[in-house]
């Protein structure tokens, strides 16, 4: 594989703090990398001065590109975002944060000339996290891969790094609800893990709470499996048959022993029995109505307030 040009894609959001540390290890490790490099950052609404700091590096270093985009939109849509808008032909995503080393950068860039197309950082531990954290992200990912209709890495986030074709794969998926770590694995292309020990965060607060985490596994379990609503079929079923039992043992003793007021207690755990799994089971119908409803609107995943770059000679590696 022959790269021109690798574009380094960093979302921020309210990360003042770590802009400048970033890109002094990103400036360095750049040297060590055999083609150009452009860096852009896509700032996600931050309230903080970080789209300052970003105007000021770009300032000193013309290969700083930045995105703008008109609000928080999430990260989600802060990657794709930035993806659209990359002119490199190959791209690795690194968060602000420098929990995943940018020194691995180059040994990404070794194994993408092999002929990979999604180099990948595989996490073997995770430090400054809780342990919390860690068994939820483990344990979700474990039943996300058992679910789910596509091979899914786990212990991997966002810092990987893809060849020409993959990032044209990733473009041409256009979905409003996004689960970017699904949809790398989704585009498939040769992968190749590379091994690391994640860092604890530079400066900072993590911007992710257990309500975002939440909402971003609910929409990676229903945008790449339907078996949530196979197991409502299923259990469905079940439970149909066993009321259907049930109700043939009430009728046969009620015509052979006659029909005393008792039972109460069963009854009243039958009906709260199946009431449950009956919102139960509408819950996660809605979960995927509101999917459909969200991408039949066709909204955009993000508007771009200003794009900047001071080096429109290259475009696509050219």
């Amino acid at each position: 594989m022959n790269t021109n040009l690798l574009s380094i894609l960093t979302p921020v959001y309210n990360e003042r703090e770590c802009i400048f540390l970033l890109y002094e290890r990103l400036d360095r490790v750049s040297k060590q990398i055999p083609c150009q490099v452009e860096f852009l950052f896509v700032n996600d609404g931050s309230t903080d001065g970080s789209l300052a700091i970003i105007r000021q590096l770009q300032e000193k270093d013309p290969r700083i590109s930045y995105l703008d985009l008109s609000r928080n939109c999430g990260k989600e849509s802060a990657m794709s975002a930035g993806i659209d808008y990359i002119r490199g032909d190959a791209l690795v995503i690194i968060d602000a944060d420098l929990q995943d080393p940018p020194e691995l950068i180059p040994l990404m860039f070794e194994e993408l000339q092999k002929g990979y197309g999604d180099v990948y950082a595989y996490r073997l531990k995770r430090k400054g996290e809780t342990w919390l954290k860690k068994w939820t992200s483990r344990t979700y990912y474990r039943m996300l891969k058992r679910l789910s209709d596509i091979p899914v890495q786990d212990n991997t986030g966002d810092f990987r790094m893809f060849s020409s074709k993959a990032i044209q794969a990733l473009r041409s998926l256009k979905e409003h609800e996004r689960n970017m770590k699904g949809l790398f694995s989704y585009i498939g292309f040769n992968k190749k893990p590379i091994y690391y020990e994640s860092d604890p965060r530079i400066a900072g607060r993590t911007k992710w709470n257990y309500l975002k985490l939440t909402d971003l596994a609910v929409k990676g379990l229903t945008s790449f499996s339907t078996i949530p609503l196979r197991i409502i079929s299923v259990t469905g079923i079940f439970i149909s048959f066993f009321a259907f039992v049930y109700l043939v043992f009430v009728v046969a003793k009620a015509l052979l022993y006659g029909d005393p007021v008792v039972g109460y207690p069963s009854l009243m755990s039958v009906l709260l029995f199946l009431g449950g799994a009956i919102l139960l089971s509408l819950g996660i119908i809605g979960e995927y109505l509101g999917i459909i409803y969200k991408e039949t609107k066709r909204r955009p995943a993000y508007f771009v307030n200003e794009y900047k770059n001071v080096s429109p000679s290259y475009k696509n590696g050219e």
